[in-house]
């Protein structure tokens, strides 16, 4: 009997050098993976070849996000160096953060970051972030832009030489401090052929937390602490979801983030209604999707909520046999890596 709720059942193992360290130059070349959970049947494509799989009257909900430069190098009037994550905006100045090291600032005092730009720290939270206030002439962002750098995730240890290559070319809302990875693979020119196909391309907004990439702790998972993240669905995009639905279409997410999002919507009812809000869903197995019937997604961490998330979604003995056959046969894991259609 299979254990949903013990850490230990998400683990498998995974040779590092799997873990991919940079893009591919051409981001639809990555590979896919195909599994069609009715029939069992898996392939072995290209991502470009997607749309193989895809259907006249699909929808597929893009997370348009945007990732914030949210990497600070600050010095202290000491010399002492300190690094500045953005985690979540408060308003127009203040910012909730994590800092490393943490235990050497105190409330009041001040980081500086560059001749434009500086902070205070305001408030230690009970979780260890902390608030700090910025100061500074002129656009904030603008000024993130020329002084900030990518938050790649910690596994990744190659410098980033373009930081359009950690955004989707479908990017809007700035916002986050890690990529809708799942989104990485598609270009311009194969969403438009996805659209002549007659799919339906949706977007709505989740600002993705490095939470994300927090690991599970908690053997007994149902203790673990969900990070939250702030997410957008605008009614335009709901009653476009909702007639899908109705006509028995498929709806199909790019990534976890979509799938969190449109998730959490629908525990508010269905059919669906614009919504705004922080969600901290958990998903993991057994759990009866509402909205999703399809999934496009990397592959995600031993032991993460995200692979908890797609053993829900694609079954767990699938998703455990799945993994070992992307092992097995050289996939490339995690955010620069390649991607899974689960349909």
């Amino acid at each position: 009997m299979i254990d949903y709720k013990k850490l230990s059942t998400y683990d498998y193992h995974l040779p590092e050098n799997l873990i991919a360290q940079t893009p591919l130059e051409k981001r639809d070349e990555s590979r896919l993976f195909v599994f069609d959970r009715k029939t069992k049947d898996t392939f072995h494509r290209q991502f470009k070849d997607i749309t193989d799989f895809l259907h006249k009257g699909d929808v597929l909900v893009v997370n348009n996000t945007r990732v914030l430069p949210a990497r600070l190098m600050a010095h202290k009037d000491t010399g002492a160096s300190v690094e500045i994550l953005l985690l979540k905006r408060h308003n127009l100045t203040d910012w909730e953060v994590l800092l490393k090291p943490g235990k050497r600032v105190k409330v009041g005092n001040i980081l500086n970051i560059s001749d434009e730009l500086k902070c205070e720290l305001l408030e230690i939270l009970p979780d260890g972030n902390r608030v700090v206030r910025f100061i500074y002439n002129g656009v904030f962002e603008d000024i993130l832009n020329r002084v900030g750098s990518m938050p790649l995730p910690h596994y990744i240890h190659e410098k980033l030489k373009d930081k359009e290559r950690y955004q989707t070319v479908y990017n809007k809302i700035e916002g986050s401090a890690a990529a809708p990875t799942a989104g990485l693979h598609f270009t311009p020119e194969l969403l438009k052929k996805i659209q002549d196909m007659g799919v339906e391309i949706l977007e709505l907004t989740l600002d993705v937390g490095l939470g994300t990439f927090r690991p599970c702790k908690e053997e007994d998972i149902t203790k673990h602490d969900m990070h939250t993240e702030h997410y957008r669905l605008s009614q335009e995009v709901a009653d476009k979801i909702n007639k899908a639905k109705i006509e028995n279409r498929r709806i199909i997410a790019v990534g976890t983030t979509s799938v969190r999002t449109l998730e959490t919507v629908a525990m508010k009812g269905v059919p669906l209604e614009a919504s705004e809000g922080d969600t901290s869903i958990f998903i993991y197995p057994p759990y009866k999707f509402k909205i999703v019937d399809a999934l496009i997604t990397n592959f995600h961490l031993p032991k993460s909520t995200l692979i908890m998330l797609v053993s829900a979604f694609a079954g767990y003995e699938n998703t455990m046999n799945l993994y070992e056959t992307a092992v097995e046969n050289s996939y490339r894991f995690f955010s620069f890596g390649d991607s899974m259609f689960i349909m």
